[in-house]
């Protein structure tokens, strides 16, 4: 007898343990954020700021802005989408996935990365014998990819590179082929090459912005079943606060004053 009430006990107290769990996690549900890979180092300053100053806390999901648009579309339970580019936000509030139209909080600049000692990245680089691999993110999918693109044809150098081109599946996988050396060197973010983590690494040099569009980057709040609205409306317009902007800059973005 003793035996069959130290179960229904132990029952008791995981159900109990269990219910707990829950309430709590539905009273203080965290953000969650899906960012662009070219974001990760930026959007991790922010939110650490954000959570200091109030207390809420968020979830950051890595990824390209392409890959990330169509998990949302597939009802992946983000709260808010920071893209690399303005089209994806602006298309999930035509699909009407969106609480209102997104906002731009600023504009991506483009660097040549190299890993290699005593290399040091030009356009003219590009084109020697001794580089083999050239490293860019999926420009069908990932915006700064897409710009990448748009340097080589303004240099008009596609053709004659394109089959030293190694495409990654967004800005953090093209940082890895450069970083591991298995490119010679690639097209990133500035925000990467600037980051206290890769700040020291390799030499890089700006693009000229007059060789691709201006890479102009925005967030929208995902339309879903959310009880902590409050929260995620809190966190989206720190995005776009003084606080924000300085940490953006900070990381090479040009911000909207």
């Amino acid at each position: 007898m003793s035996c069959h009430r130290g179960v229904l006990l132990l029952i008791t107290i995981a159900f109990l343990f269990t219910f707990s769990g829950c309430t709590d996690g539905e009273k203080n549900p965290k953000v969650t954020i899906a960012a662009a890979a070219n974001m990760q180092y930026a959007m991790r300053a922010i939110v650490k700021q954000f959570e200091n100053e109030s207390g809420i806390k968020c979830d950051l999901i890595i990824g390209s802005s392409g890959k990330l648009t169509a998990q949302i579309t597939e009802g992946a339970p983000y709260d808010i989408f920071v893209s690399a580019d303005m089209k994806y936000p602006l298309a999930l509030s035509s699909a009407g996935l969106a609480h209102e139209p997104p906002q731009s909080y600023g504009y991506g600049q483009l660097v040549l990365w190299t890993t290699i000692e005593g290399l040091q990245p030009s356009i003219a680089l590009l084109k020697e014998n001794s580089i083999h691999h050239i490293a860019l993110a999926n420009p069908q999918i990932a915006p700064y990819g897409k710009a990448a693109i748009e340097v080589l044809d303004h240099y008009d150098l596609y053709d004659s590179l394109d089959h030293k081109l190694v495409y990654g599946e967004s800005v953090s996988q093209t940082n890895q082929f450069i970083s591991s050396k298995s490119a010679e060197l690639g097209f990133t973010a500035a925000a990467v090459v600037l980051s206290p983590e890769l700040k020291d690494k390799g030499s890089w040099i700006p693009l000229d912005s007059a060789s691709y569009k201006p890479i102009q980057q925005g967030a929208v709040l995902i339309k879903r079943d959310q009880t902590h609205l409050a929260d995620i409306k809190e966190f989206y317009a720190y995005l776009f606060s003084q606080e924000a902007k300085l940490l953006l800059k900070n990381y090479g973005y040009l911000t909207n004053e």
